[in-house]
């Protein structure tokens, strides 16, 4: 079995590969194909120039466009899917969180693999690899990715953090052995960094990068398929690690995906 912590570098590597390919595709694409929302996300090209105002392109997207679009009746079904989900897996978190509690042990290997610090690193070395490659192999496409994977992590942390610091749920690690997981909502520590559980943040971000990933490379059927994949075990050894609840990933993911598909893949 292949290392899971070594997945990312792998993909990284194995698009770095193919992009010529890809360049010459979506090269291919501009020239012949119309341009609808998918092949807008999949040939954007963004610059350390365009990031800044890309950024708060979005910001005002998700604080004030995003809200009055609501007002006005639009993504009602898509928001109330997530909330009443989250809701749902919210009310069987205390009943589902003490399986993990109790059987900790059997979730060794993948709790070593995926601690917090490692977490982190595998998250940011997928478009770290991809910029990387990029520079090398002069190829715009691939530093543009890597550039957009940035943008959209930083999206995801902002409206993760904004979460965390309103709702300062106790993360299930604080909950004292044998004590009930219920009661959780307002009672963790001040600072969303720490102390806040709802949403998970790597959740949000892992799962953000992967969308801008699976979405740009596309056309490389088993892309998807590897960095959603890894984006779900990292999502998954925060609930075995006790770091999260399940609703905390859930929401995380849906946060991480739905910001990257809908604003920061959107065309500009």
């Amino acid at each position: 079995m292949i290392p899971i912590k070594k997945l990312s570098l792998f993909v990284a590597c194995a698009i770095a590969i193919s992009s010529p390919l890809q360049s010459a595709c979506a090269q291919d694409n501009n020239n012949n194909l119309p341009d609808s929302p998918s092949h807008a996300a999949e040939n954007r090209e963004v610059t350390w120039r365009t990031l800044p105002g890309d950024f708060l392109h979005d910001q005002k997207g998700i604080w004030l466009l995003f809200p009055a679009q609501l007002a006005h009746g639009r993504h009602w079904i898509p928001t109330l899917a997530i909330a009443g989900g989250t809701a749902a897996i919210v009310f069987a978190d205390p009943h589902v969180m003490p399986y993990f509690r109790d059987h900790s042990g059997r979730f060794d290997d993948i709790n070593d693999t995926f601690d917090a610090p490692i977490t982190t690193g595998e998250v940011i070395a997928l478009p770290a690899s991809l910029m990387v490659a990029g520079y090398i192999r002069h190829d715009p496409y691939q530093v543009s990715t890597a550039i957009l994977a940035g943008e959209a992590y930083a999206d995801s942390a902002v409206v993760d953090l904004a979460v965390k610091a309103v709702t300062r749920r106790e993360r299930p690690s604080d909950v004292p052995p044998g004590a009930s997981f219920n009661d959780t909502f307002f009672a963790g520590g001040k600072s969303p960094f720490k102390g806040s559980s709802f949403p998970s943040g790597h959740a949000a971000g892992v799962f953000s990068v992967a969308t801008v990933v699976a979405t740009r490379y596309r056309t490389h059927r088993w892309v998807p398929w590897a960095v959603y994949g890894f984006a779900t075990v990292v999502s998954f050894s925060r609930v075995t690690t006790s770091a999260h609840f399940p609703s905390d990933v859930f929401l995380g993911a849906a946060l991480g995906y739905t910001i990257t598909r809908y604003e920061v893949l959107r065309p500009q």
